[in-house]
């Protein structure tokens, strides 16, 4: 990275350096920004001057502490959108920060790396908050012992391809209402409501990337197929846009079995006995034969 060339240019007094940032969102977009006033172009991307980004300090410190800091730029539609930040396309993209010498992008060196927090917006400007990859050690994290399975359905604990057989479906919007009530076309080859608790994505038009968690799939009065998800998408979709439905999982052993043949994988524990069973007395068993109370 050049790191080494870059601190014999600091040390020589006179200095020719610049602040780079790459932001890559969650949908592959990746977009640079500099606080030169000309372009910097170097790992694969072009670093644009004209965006108006800046960024206040950055904190830093030893141990397990949060680097921070704030990117403040100007709303452009060849930059950052108001529209995009609205839609949550920001939300959760990795930042990467560099120091580099504008003469010699070459040497530079990464002065930060995490993700974009909050971001407000306002006055045609906007402010990022920052947050190093320290915040990720902020979640709890281990196993938890309850009925429900504690897998999240589609990923490596769970290991079903939801994208094979029967678990998803794309089709054609026909209707919307509210930003949330969507009407599919022709989903006779799936049950009423097999795909509650699963997942909307949309797939084309101007909200595409955009995904919802299903509140309820049902029939309307007039037996359209709707779907309902939990809020309102971000950006609104147009009918004829293409999205994809996913199968959803209640969670428990008998749907994981039933629904799904994936009760080897199943990272719950359905025989766990009910609180009450360790302080329950004998004489109100309703069995006395030292078998299984279930």
């Amino acid at each position: 990275m050049g790191a080494a060339e870059l601190h014999a240019h600091l040390a020589g007094g006179v200095t020719s350096v610049a602040r780079a940032w790459a932001i890559t969102r969650k949908d592959g977009t990746r977009l640079g920004f500099t606080d030169h006033d000309r372009n910097l172009s170097f790992d694969g991307l072009v670093f644009k001057a004209d965006s108006g980004l800046s960024a206040r300090a950055l904190s830093q410190a030893t141990g397990l502490s949060v680097d921070n800091t704030e990117a403040m730029g100007a709303l452009s539609a060849n930059a950052i959108d108001e529209a995009d930040i609205a839609a949550g396309r920001y939300d959760g993209a990795e930042v990467v920060a560099w120091l580099v010498n504008w003469t010699d992008v070459s040497a530079r060196r990464v002065i930060f790396r995490g993700t974009i927090g909050e971001v407000r917006r306002g006055a045609g400007a906007f402010h990022a908050e920052l947050r190093g990859l320290t915040e990720e050690l902020n979640r709890p994290v281990g196993r938890v012992f309850q009925k429900p399975c504690t897998a999240v359905l589609g990923d490596a604990d769970c290991g079903m391809d939801l994208l094979s057989g029967p678990y998803a479906h794309e089709g054609s919007l026909t209707g919307l209402e509210d930003n949330r009530v969507f009407q599919m076309g022709d989903m006779s080859a799936f049950s009423v409501g097999w795909f509650q608790r699963g997942r909307f994505e949309v797939l084309t038009g101007t909200a595409q990337g955009l995904v919802g968690s299903i509140k309820r799939d049902r029939l309307g009065s007039d037996g359209a197929r709707l779907i309902e998800i939990w809020e309102p998408l971000r950006a609104t979709p147009l009918v004829g846009d293409v999205v994809r439905l996913t199968a959803g999982c209640d969670k428990r052993f008998t749907t994981c079995r039933a629904k799904f043949g994936n009760h080897l994988n199943f990272r719950g524990f359905p025989d766990l006995p009910e609180e009450d069973w360790i302080t329950v007395h004998p004489s109100y068993a309703k069995r006395l034969d030292g078998g299984s109370r279930r």
